[in-house]
């Protein structure tokens, strides 16, 4: 099978998560033979439930399409690094492979800060692929905080 980036569909939901007024985080599953099962952009605010991450909306939705608490073989597109918290749940859902975009150094948990991937208590290692159009995810970001803090 062909690669074929999911990105543009997880931009496009971050898109759609700033026009919310949710931080613009974009996540998209897709299953072993290349079909988008769920896709999501940041809830947390809309919601008021500080799980509700691009990465684990989109797994929630996945889960439930197919009815198993796991996504084995899956792959995940983030448009951010994923957090500790999400990165636990994407080793926990058995995510097969994790692309996403711009690298987050201040909450990031995958290359930065706890690299959750890397305990030995981490129940699966998916495979990781970061700088998958990291510009214009970087871009939305710098967006919408520089839209919300003066000076």
């Amino acid at each position: 099978m062909t690669f074929k980036s999911h990105m543009d569909q997880a931009l496009a939901e971050a898109r759609a998560a700033a026009e919310r007024g949710e931080v613009p985080v974009g996540a998209v599953v897709v299953s072993p033979d290349g079909k988008v099962v769920a896709a999501a952009g940041n809830r947390t605010r809309e919601w008021n439930d500080p799980t509700a991450h691009a990465e684990i909306v989109a797994m929630r939705a996945a889960c439930r399409v197919l009815g198993s608490e796991r996504l084995p073989g899956h792959d995940l597109y983030v448009t951010l690094e994923p957090c500790p918290m999400c990165a636990s749940a994407i080793s926990q859902a058995r995510i097969a492979r994790v692309y996403y975009g711009a690298a987050d150094p201040k909450s990031g948990g995958v290359a930065q800060g706890p690299r959750v991937f890397a305990h030995p208590q981490s129940h699966h290692v998916p495979e990781v692929y970061d700088g998958i159009g990291a510009v214009e995810a970087e871009e939305l970001l710098k967006a919408f905080f520089a839209a919300r803090r003066p000076g």
